[in-house]
């Protein structure tokens, strides 16, 4: 049987959509369609069941991808295990990060990665969306949270630390900023994830704990925009250090409230290194992660 046929059913269980898949492939979705069909006829039970609006496992489809998908992971391997003894990591790489992770620390990394591992090809899905690393065809992801959950093998990257920042022209002109609840008085630049946008949290060094309800008519998709919303003088930004760091050194904006841990969440996040849970790591993903750690887990 053709391998590609099990693994095209394997993506469209997964993505739950012929388009999806199709897309990921670039081809007709007519022609995933046919090619689960044939894969169906050759099986002799129906693997999906179809409806105008929805796409599932049937039960048989369910025991026939538990069986399939160890057997997919294992031929992976054997192939990596030959490359491995044959040449230096090859093939293609899909890594994905936030928009503003990928823009700031993932590309200035890029041509050095290039330069140490050539037959490496890279393709970024830089995006603020929670990307199915399955569907999607991920081989790494980087993402930012206090811990990862779910059947995702994860290594933490780097510790992350929020701060509440400002320009010096928008200090200059408000209302000063001196503790938490100062901020009631401001129009603060908000972000659309839970906590980031209606309450920031703030801890002392003596562990006390203090919520403040923030508001504000500038809701901003991504890290990057509302930086560049804080260096305009839009307002205080609740933002990342490796987002702000450099503009902090430089004096293009104030770090506030520094005496306080800052969150929108939890108190200690961090960037994660995760990747789909397998009982093997591809060369060209090894390489990756500790590629990825040696550049950035100690900035």
């Amino acid at each position: 049987m053709d391998t590609d046929l099990l693994r095209i059913f394997a993506e469209v269980a997964h993505a739950g959509s012929f388009a999806a898949v199709a897309r990921q492939r670039n081809v007709d979705p007519s022609s995933i369609s046919r090619q689960l069909a044939e894969l169906e006829r050759a099986v002799g039970a129906r693997l999906l069941q179809r409806t105008t609006r929805s796409l599932a496992l049937t039960e048989a489809g369910d025991a026939y991808l538990r069986r399939i998908e160890p057997l997919l992971d294992e031929l992976d391997h054997a192939r990596d295990l030959a490359l491995q003894g044959a040449a230096a990591p090859s093939g293609t790489l899909r890594l994905t990060a936030s928009v503003a992770f990928g823009q700031l620390r993932i590309v200035p990394l890029l041509g050095e990665f290039r330069l140490s591992y050539p037959g490496v090809q890279l393709d970024c899905l830089f995006t603020d969306e929670n990307v199915d690393l399955i569907a999607q065809r991920v081989d790494l992801a980087i993402r930012k949270a206090a811990a990862v959950e779910g059947d995702l093998v994860a290594t933490k990257l780097v510790d992350t630390r929020y701060r509440i920042v400002a320009s010096p022209d928008y200090l200059a002109a408000a209302a000063p900023i001196a503790q938490p609840d100062d901020l009631l008085a401001h129009r603060c630049l908000l972000f659309p994830y839970p906590g980031f946008r209606s309450q920031w949290r703030f801890r002392d060094a003596a562990g006390h704990e203090v919520t403040v309800p923030v508001t504000g008519d500038l809701m901003l998709s991504t890290g990057l925009a509302l930086r560049d919303a804080a260096l305009a003088g839009l307002g205080p930004a609740l933002l990342p250090d490796w987002v702000v760091d450099e503009q902090i050194a430089a004096g293009r904006l104030l770090p506030l409230l520094g005496e306080y841990r800052v969150t929108g969440t939890e108190f200690d996040t961090a960037a994660w290194l995760v990747y789909p849970s397998r009982r093997y790591l591809p060369a060209k993903v090894r390489v990756m992660i500790d590629f990825l750690k040696a550049h950035l887990s100690g900035a």
